[in-house]
């Protein structure tokens, strides 16, 4: 018989995510997965999962769940208090919850994700080579609602021994490395100087589809608007209102606004733990 675990509360936003829906891009279908991808990885590899293995990804503040057999958790990217039946239990490393036992990740104490990963992985219906949730296709498997049931995968390998594990801190300033181009011609050389020396702060519209920005608009050289192009993950598309929005893992794959840059991979994990208010810069990539 499976193992499964039961939500027990949602929290404000949680859902199933592993590495994503890669090479889809051509078919109108947005890579998702986990946007602390690194975070996914060091939660599964403390519990001997592969390293991809769908994990649940809270926002701010968390979730609960009752597994209806013995399990071994790891609760990590953004800290948070976790408990075990309200008695106190680790962050950042296994963590054995006994048949009904609740466990609960808690509201986040810096940060925004936290990724509770289950050893064997989340074994929800695979869509497109993917257990990921997309928000904005509304592929995978929908939010997670109080009274779901997940049926988890069989454990594949032996949790890490216990101790500390190296997890970074959440961001007190999101520096975002940024290539220039393919459209910063679009915008005047004050524009692109002030990208680059402004301060910019995380805007509270800000979510999975794009990491929002608030701060000084950036000037067009040239009016008018693009036919439809292709977007990549981290492409720093500016809308009208001249603020640089940062596109995340659930982001449109076609767009007309034009793209200033390309923020490089190694900056975008960070940008998936910034909360509300977080400085940001932008510098040459």
């Amino acid at each position: 018989m499976s193992t499964e675990i039961t939500v027990v509360r949602p929290g404000a936003l949680t859902t199933v995510q592993d590495a994503g829906r890669r090479g889809h891009a051509h078919l109108g279908v947005p890579r998702s997965g986990a946007l602390d991808a690194p975070a996914m990885a060091l939660a599964n590899r403390l519990l001997g999962n592969d390293p991809d293995a769908a994990v649940l990804e809270t926002t701010v503040t968390g979730c609960a769940l009752r597994p209806d057999h013995h399990v071994t958790v790891v609760v990590g990217g953004a800290p948070c208090p976790v408990t075990v039946d309200g008695r106190p239990a680790a962050w950042g490393t296994p963590v054995h919850v006994p048949a009904g036992a609740v466990l609960d990740a808690g509201t986040v104490t810096a940060g925004v994700r936290s990724y509770v990963a289950v050893a064997g992985g989340i074994a929800a219906e695979p869509v497109l080579g993917s257990r990921s949730t997309d928000l904005l296709s509304g592929l995978g498997p929908a939010p997670l609602r109080a009274g779901d049931v997940l049926p988890l995968g069989a454990p594949a390998g032996r949790p890490a021994p216990s101790g500390p594990a190296p997890w970074p801190a959440p961001p007190a300033e999101l520096v975002l490395p940024l290539r220039p181009g393919p459209r910063d011609d679009w915008f005047t050389a004050a524009a692109r100087r002030t990208l680059f020396s402004a301060t910019y702060r995380v805007s509270p519209h800000s979510n999975r589809v794009g990491l929002r920005t608030e701060g000084p608009a950036l000037e067009r050289a040239r009016g008018g608007e693009l036919p439809s192009e292709g977007m990549v993950l981290g492409a720093v598309q500016v809308p009208p209102d001249g603020r640089p929005v940062v596109f995340l893992n659930d982001h449109p794959t076609t767009g007309g606004y034009p793209v200033i840059g390309v923020v490089t991979d190694r900056g975008l994990a960070s940008a998936a733990q910034a909360p509300t208010g977080t400085p940001i810069r932008f510098t040459p990539g």
